[in-house]
């Protein structure tokens, strides 16, 4: 991709609030992010929307279990053009570089294989438990995790029907914050091990809407970073829940150990979680 063709995707947009955005990343609570608005041209955005993958669509996995509910598609090749166009720009030379700017962390490293990334879906009652995210690549395990870039591409979103990315200090005492999934937004924020943030209460959008966005993340190479799974968290008042949070936190714990080390794959236990999960829909219905 020529750095006109990578213009063309928006990163533009991005250099000319770099100046601006810079200070108030480093100082934004509850951890350094930011918030782009227009992210894309309108006609890049539009064909995105346009190509989104359908519901139904057979590519997506399911992260079904009890801290999360939500569909993923890592798989750049199952894509329609633009929406790979606006990966390959977000992956780019000229992008990472103006994310360190912005972020002050030198050295990134786009991840192209998507690791954990790609286009995201929830579904109506879908939701995901605060939480920290995993700090290092599952295949490449010297690449620390740094920073998360989320671009939503809902076509329209109600504020009723929930999933603002809710951003909470480091003890899950205090939501400070909240993003809306507004269409063409961009959310840049750093990852650490305070870095809380999630959609805890089921979505209410209708059967035919879904809350979606494109995600990347990007490391840097370092010499035997220390390796954390998803850490999942409770907030105050969920009472029992915490029990259940808790539990399910330390089986994909298991999970992601096992995932490291054997090579298993998302799309094998992707399957073995959706049988789960319609089987506990229907033993629910049933009731």
């Amino acid at each position: 991709m020529t750095t006109s063709e990578i213009d063309a995707i928006g990163l533009d947009v991005l250099r000319r609030h770099l100046d601006s955005l810079g200070t108030r990343y480093a100082s934004a609570a509850p951890f350094p992010h930011a918030v782009i608005d227009d992210a894309l041209p309108t006609d890049v955005f539009a064909a995105a929307v346009d190509e989104f993958p359908a519901i139904d669509d057979p590519a997506w996995r399911g992260y079904l279990h009890v801290n999360e509910t939500k569909f993923a598609n890592p798989d750049r090749d199952t894509w329609g053009p633009s929406l790979q166009a606006i990966a390959e720009a977000l992956c780019s030379d000229d992008f990472v570089k103006a994310l360190g700017e912005l972020t002050g962390i030198k050295h990134l490293i786009a991840d192209p294989s998507m690791d954990g990334g790609g286009l995201h879906q929830t579904l109506r009652g879908g939701f995901l438990n605060v939480h920290t995210d995993f700090t290092t690549h599952h295949r490449n395990r010297n690449w620390r995790r740094r920073i998360n870039v989320l671009l939503y591409l809902n076509d329209s979103w109600l504020s009723e029907w929930g999933g603002a990315l809710e951003l909470w200090d480091s003890d899950v005492t205090t939501k400070v914050s909240a993003v809306e999934p507004i269409g063409n937004r961009m959310l840049v924020f750093t990852t650490s091990v305070g870095a809380c943030h999630g959609h805890p209460d089921p979505l209410e959008c209708p059967p035919d809407a879904a809350r979606r966005s494109m995600a990347l993340y990007y490391f840097t190479d370092e010499d035997r970073p220390a390796r954390r799974s998803t850490r999942y968290r409770a907030r105050p008042g969920d009472g029992l829940k915490r029990v259940a949070i808790w539990g399910d936190h330390r089986l994909l714990s298991l999970y992601d150990v096992a995932k490291t080390r054997l090579g298993l794959s998302d799309r094998i236990v992707s399957k073995v979680l959706g049988r789960l999960h319609r089987t506990l829909v229907r033993l629910r219905h049933k009731k």
